[in-house]
């Protein structure tokens, strides 16, 4: 696995569940097309499989 990830939201978060959209706040994404790079870890995974629908990952090697 890579060290890090880049995640990027691709979609709006207006139409999620309340549950998502903190989700998304969570991972540091607030606007679309804002990127963060975050640590490749099972909490992280975690989070992205459940907003999958709404960011884009991409492994990035640190």
């Amino acid at each position: 696995m890579a060290q890090k990830l880049k995640i990027t939201l691709i979609k709006s978060k207006i139409g999620a569940v309340p549950k998502n959209r903190k989700t998304v706040e969570a991972l540091g994404l607030n606007k679309i097309g804002k990127t963060v790079i975050m640590p490749d870890n099972p909490a992280v995974r975690g989070m992205i499989q459940r907003v999958n629908h709404l960011v884009k990952v991409e492994e990035v090697e640190a």
